[in-house]
């Protein structure tokens, strides 16, 4: 509430900026960093772990408004660069670069982004969470970016500043509701650039500011803003953000993604179906008949019972990556089950990462539990070091990318670079938590008994025959990850685009629903493809089942790199190197997660049809 009565029809609202971002740059940079404006009495909210580990940076800003109380054109600050001065020509060269790479302010009031709405095809109004430090006229004439608004961004060579911004503020009165005060339910501005004859006295009238691209003579910018408010009782308060979001377009193509990938679902569920009904209905019928004699010429997946089980080569790697991928695989299930149900909405900053993070942190136990109990089947007898690879392996190859990244934000000064401290308590929760938590599940994970399998192993291991080109190992782990990403890289676009373009993601419930179908997905086909190889009489399901769904992962890395080229503009080999260090990161935990999803779906499909068959 911005006032309770008439004592207080003068509550004083503040307005906080965030770090600076741009899609030609992978580098945030914080609001200090550039010369703008300061507050003299500068507070930063206190931040979570999200936030943190999004390089977001929070602080008060010297716009400071009266509730009610209108303004206009109020003069901020003048900043003067003189020309024979080195500190001043590196911060306009500095500005001018934000500028060039169209780097976006980001403000806040009562948790809500200050909008920049205007009109784009069809009619249509966008709002947009950020607005741009400036633009550029190049050299050639070309007016870059925000310089296409105004035709008189027309110097060849010539930056335009906006130094000036109209900000309206939206509220809903509750006198007539039965409550006293007034809550904000819109904050929009317009982004302007004004040359103020006089500095002293600014009209917030004349032709744009102008900073020319040559640095020949002193600039002079002064900051001015104007301030309105209006009262909108239609707006309540709950769906404050809806005017934001709904400017977001992509819903029908989101419906489109979902009925693509659902008739996918139903191909390969019909196609399961078909193998376990009918199929294998025939097959375990004929193998279980009395006269077994004609029953053993037959080839196919019967004939290779006894070697079915046999422990696959590099079995303690293989139990240490499921053990990780089930960890992953309940973080992520929790995770997207909170956001569906609101609790992660982008109104709540950061909540997403922090969630993953403790969520992951605390979930040590089943992963330990998973990776022991499997290791123990594999006949394993290294406990130790299965449990150390489980707690060790995948987040120490994550948090060394992580701190390299860290490395290159902390030389570039970005504001994403993680403080030193946060690093510290990274590590804190990965030893002081996860690992313990890991070790008990571990602990318990070979207490237990090893998993029983339905038929015995041979001593002596069968001949594999020669295998046809689509029965080999490699065609069909490329061949298995295809149906998966494609219900999947619909969905994969506006999480990229939220990640790299700054755009806002709030449509968990599609992506739940999309995560159910990759799970579907990724299980049948590698049922299918298993059956297929046991049919072919190979028995090396083990790291196939893993490999085959967990190709998927390496389609996101391509798509990735596509998306790279074709859809972002990001210039400097800093911001590549960062761009493909966290994609990267990215990858790795998606192939755990889909390989853990195939090879658990197919361990169960072979325990399920060996144990009715009928063995001598």
């Amino acid at each position: 509430n911005f006032c309770t009565g008439a004592q207080k029809s003068w509550t004083l609202i503040q307005l906080f900026v965030n770090r600076l971002d741009s899609v030609e740059s992978v580098l945030p940079y914080e609001y200090d960093v550039f010369d703008f404006c300061k507050d003299d009495n500068e507070r930063r909210p206190s931040e979570n772990l999200g936030q943190v580990l999004f390089g977001e940076r929070i602080e008060t800003s010297p716009y400071k408004f009266s509730f009610k109380k209108d303004e206009k054109c109020k003069k901020l600050c003048t900043k003067t660069y003189v020309k024979d001065k080195t500190e001043d020509k590196n911060m306009l060269d500095f500005l001018k670069r934000g500028m060039q790479l169209n780097y976006q302010h980001h403000w806040i009031v009562d948790n809500m982004p200050v909008t920049w709405c205007y009109d784009v095809e069809d009619s249509q109004k966008y709002c947009n969470p950020g607005f741009p430090i400036g633009c550029l006229v190049t050299t050639e004439g070309r007016a870059k970016d925000a310089c296409v608004i105004n035709s008189e961004f027309n110097k060849k060579n010539t930056f335009y500043i906006f130094n000036h911004v109209d900000i309206k503020l939206t509220y809903h009165n509750g006198e007539g509701e039965g409550w006293r005060g007034a809550r904000l339910v819109a904050a929009t501005l317009e982004p302007k650039s004004i040359n103020n004859a006089d500095a002293d006295k600014p009209t917030c009238e004349g032709p744009p500011m102008e900073v020319p691209g040559e640095f020949s003579s002193d600039v002079k910018i002064t900051y001015t803003y104007s301030v309105s408010f209006e009262e909108n009782n239609d707006i309540k308060w709950a769906s404050r953000w809806d005017y934001i979001l709904v400017s977001m377009p992509h819903t029908n193509i989101q419906w489109f993604s979902i009925m693509n990938s659902l008739v996918i679902v139903l191909f390969l569920s019909g196609m399961v179906a078909m193998i376990m009904l009918r199929t294998l209905h025939k097959d375990i019928a004929r193998y279980n008949q009395v006269d077994q004699e004609d029953a053993q010429e037959e080839s196919g997946w019967k004939q290779v019972h006894g070697d079915v089980f046999r422990p696959p080569r590099k079995g303690m790697l293989l139990s240490v990556f499921l053990g990780q991928g089930t960890q992953i695989f309940i973080m992520t299930f929790i995770t997207l089950f909170l956001a569906c149900l609101g609790f992660l909405s982008p109104a709540n900053r950061g909540a997403l990462m922090t969630c993953s993070v403790v969520l992951w942190v605390l979930l040590g136990t089943p992963a330990g539990y998973v990776s022991a109990r499997l290791y123990k089947t594999f006949g394993g007898e290294k406990w130790k070091t299965n449990v150390l690879l489980t707690a060790l392996l995948c987040p120490g190859i994550v948090f060394a990318d992580f701190f390299l990244m860290n490395l290159i934000l902390w030389v570039e000064g970005s504001s994403a670079a993680i403080p030193f401290g946060t690093l510290v308590a990274i590590l804190a929760l990965w030893f002081g938590i996860s690992v313990p938590l890991t070790f008990i599940g571990a602990y318990f994970g070979f207490k237990r008994p090893a998993i029983e399998q339905p038929v015995r192993t041979n001593q002596i291991p069968r001949q594999i025959p020669e295998q046809s080109f689509f029965t080999k190992p490699v065609p069909g782990i490329v061949m298995g990850g295809i149906l998966p990403f494609g219900c999947i890289f619909i969905q994969l676009f506006f999480i990229l685009n939220s990640i790299w373009s700054h755009q806002m993601y709030y449509m968990f419930g599609f992506l739940f629903l999309v995560f159910i179908i990759l799970l579907i997905t990724c299980s049948e086909a590698t049922i299918l493809l298993c059956y297929f190889h046991l049919c072919a009489e190979d028995y090396h399901w083990w790291w196939r089942s893993f490999l085959t769904s967990g190709f998927t992962a390496v389609y996101l890395f391509v798509y990735a790199v596509h998306y790279f080229f074709s859809k972002l503009q990001i210039v400097g080999a800093a911001s590549t190197i960062l761009y493909f260090g966290y994609t990267s990161i990215m990858v790795l935990i998606f192939f755990l997660f889909t390989g853990t999803i195939g090879f658990f779906a197919c361990f169960w499909f072979v325990n399920k049809i060996y144990s009715v068959v009928k063995v001598d």
